[in-house]
């Protein structure tokens, strides 16, 4: 799909991993960015890494864009949607398909339902539903909800599922939870 930016949020702080940069945790012998990268690429016409540590590392992969945290008073690691800003701001593309960087069993037609669906609906983002919850890092965005999306981070707003239900997202039901399930803690990646 040529039409779609894929971007992989791997800006947090990795609390749950002690700290550690999570994409670059090694899961099933390669680091976890490493798995996503390879299952969302094939997705995907450009590719975009949300990253504020190890940008070096990240950008052998894919470009990288950093949070701009002048929109939030400085506060570094303020979450998903400041990531998804940055990756709207610089996508040319009509979508953005947004995964985390600790996903590493991605569905390979993901983007594809969640770009089909959307457009079925005409609306401007669908997210992932396994076992009938939302599963909002996993999403699609159509680019021009970015200003949208700029006046809901102004007004306080940090809760990725809130903002995607403003946007009227449309869930995309999957079967198997396994590929949507994230390695954000210490045993899971071991």
């Amino acid at each position: 799909m040529k039409d779609v930016t894929g971007l992989v949020l791997a800006g947090g702080r990795g609390e749950r991993m002690g700290g550690v940069d999570k994409g670059w945790v090694v899961y099933e012998g390669r680091p976890l960015i490493v798995s996503v990268v390879q299952r969302l690429a094939p997705q995907v016409g450009a590719l975009l890494i949300s990253a504020n540590r190890n940008v070096e590392r990240y950008a052998a992969l894919a470009t990288v864009v950093e949070d701009d945290t002048t929109l939030l008073n400085g506060e570094p690691f303020a979450g998903p949607l400041i990531g998804v800003l940055s990756g709207l701001r610089h996508a040319r593309t009509e979508w953005v398909a947004i995964v985390p960087c600790d996903a590493p069993h991605l569905p390979f037609d993901l983007v594809r339902r969640l770009i089909s669906a959307a457009s079925i609906a005409e609306a401007s983002a669908a997210c992932v539903r396994v076992g009938g919850r939302l599963q909002p890092v996993f999403a699609a965005v159509r680019t021009d909800s970015t200003e949208h999306l700029d006046s809901t981070l102004a007004r306080g707003e940090r809760a990725m599922h809130r903002w995607l239900q403003s946007l009227g997202v449309v869930p995309v039901d999957f079967d198997d939870a396994k590929a949507f399930t994230n390695i954000n803690s210490p045993t899971r990646a071991g």
